[in-house]
């Protein structure tokens, strides 16, 4: 357990571990009953109260909690804590609709460091480390909850933020950095303009990277590793449970570790809410169980994933999600198949004959939806012949039929052609909406 930051928690015997996460649980109900209306009237609604819970294999006695109720309650209406005792603010971008207020108190960002440390540590970070997070800062919790983590471990922070990549690599160089946090697109755009200004790997100190914020396969995680000379965590989060730390990779790289003495997680069937069985795939629902101001009960996160809660090889026996496949709210539907950005990804990186840059265009002729997957082509295969350009899309095209279930048009575009992105990796043009 050499990157093991806190044992006494992340290994503890399942049935301490729920008696711990029962005491817990039954402290936040009492907290959100008493004062937050829109769980009160929930749980009378549904014919429950905080003593009908007897264990937390319960919860599905309790109502859920989704996005929608952040937004109809905006701006504090789900805090659990008055304005006197908030001490800091995030939101969502509000791209979709209203933003999402996340409430921290003092407690609640103590907390966040921890679990932030955990994953950091997992890397292979140290006091004696360097670390520089690519994460954004401001409302998005991406910069500060990594920046927590780094200090919390007493770890020497570099918060650079995105942007300027030029300016990030020579940091990167001149700096000493040996561990990095960001999005794993941005990663792959650093390593790609490091590349252009002439600089080799060898010439920097990375030896551990801290990515998330995104959905990447495990051929992105390969090619990123390869192109800076690290090796890779995966970090999840979301800012409405925490933000980054709510669970995360060990050093083994098989499965992210659920921060369970925080979060109790579930997997439902998206469309009926049923809980599943162990291993199961399908919607992930996370009960916050130690936050004071915005302590969410069976919060919906819409991400699609399966749980399993064997002890890990590592020594933690704090139960593991597998990466997080897509979306049940961006999954596309064409022509009534289910399809993720993250199968077509791990198509092209598989194969590895092109650069890892991609776009899925879906739009609709009639009544008959369209998928074009735009391929962008490495250098050396845009100079290639046009006959074995046309190969390349028929094998891609091949392997894509084979994966989704229905047939796409493949388009190679020319190098570069592609909009890089310094935060999340925009994969989806659906033009359907439009018409």
């Amino acid at each position: 357990m050499r990157y093991c930051w806190n044992p006494e928690v992340e290994c503890m015997d399942r049935e301490q571990l729920e008696k711990l996460q029962y005491e817990r649980l039954m402290t936040t109900l009492k907290n959100v009953y008493e004062h937050v209306p829109l769980y009160r009237d929930r749980m009378k609604e549904q014919g429950v109260e905080p003593g009908d819970i007897r264990s937390v294999h319960d919860l599905a006695k309790l109502p859920f909690t989704t996005k929608t109720d952040l937004r109809d309650t905006y701006p504090y209406g789900m805090f659990c804590r008055p304005m006197d005792d908030i001490v800091r603010i995030h939101a969502s971008s509000g791209t979709t609709g209203k933003q999402t207020v996340v409430g921290y108190t003092e407690h609640d960002l103590a907390v966040w460091a921890e679990v932030a440390a955990r994953a950091l540590y997992s890397a292979g970070c140290t006091k004696r480390s360097v670390v520089q997070v690519c994460y954004g800062y401001g409302l998005f919790t991406g910069g500060l909850g990594a920046h927590a983590g780094a200090e919390r471990i007493g770890a020497a922070v570099i918060p650079a933020s995105t942007g300027n990549t030029q300016r990030q690599i020579t940091m990167l160089r001149d700096f000493g950095t040996n561990i990095i946090c960001g999005t794993p697109s941005y990663m792959l755009y650093i390593a790609e303009t490091m590349e252009e200004m002439g600089i080799d790997k060898s010439e920097l100190s990375l030896v551990g990277g801290v990515f998330g914020a995104e959905p990447w396969t495990a051929g992105m995680r390969q090619e990123i590793e390869s192109r800076l000379g690290l090796r890779s965590v995966d970090i999840y989060g979301l800012s409405e449970i925490i933000g980054p730390g709510v669970s995360f990779e060990c050093e083994l790289q098989c499965g992210l570790h659920i921060n369970e003495d925080h979060f109790l997680p579930e997997i439902i069937d998206p469309q009926t809410g049923e809980v599943l069985p162990e291993g199961s795939l399908g919607e992930l629902v996370f009960t916050c169980i130690t936050k004071e101001g915005l302590p969410l009960i069976r919060y919906r996160t819409r991400d699609i994933t399966r749980i399993w809660y064997d002890k890990c090889e590592c020594g933690r026996t704090l139960a593991r999600m597998d990466k997080v496949s897509g979306r049940s709210d961006d999954m596309l539907i064409i022509r009534g198949v289910n399809v993720f950005p993250s199968q077509v990804e791990s198509v092209l990186l598989d194969m590895g004959k092109t650069a890892p840059h991609y776009v899925l265009i879906v739009d609709r002729q009639g009544t008959l939806d369209t998928l074009e997957v735009q391929v962008e082509l490495t250098d050396e295969l845009f100079s290639d012949a046009v006959r074995g350009l046309e190969s390349l899309e028929t094998e891609i095209h091949n392997r894509l039929l084979s994966v989704l279930g229905i047939s796409a048009k493949v388009k190679l575009v020319e190098p570069k052609s592609i909009a890089r992105s310094e935060g999340k990796a925009k994969r989806v043009i659906d033009r359907r909406n439009l018409k």
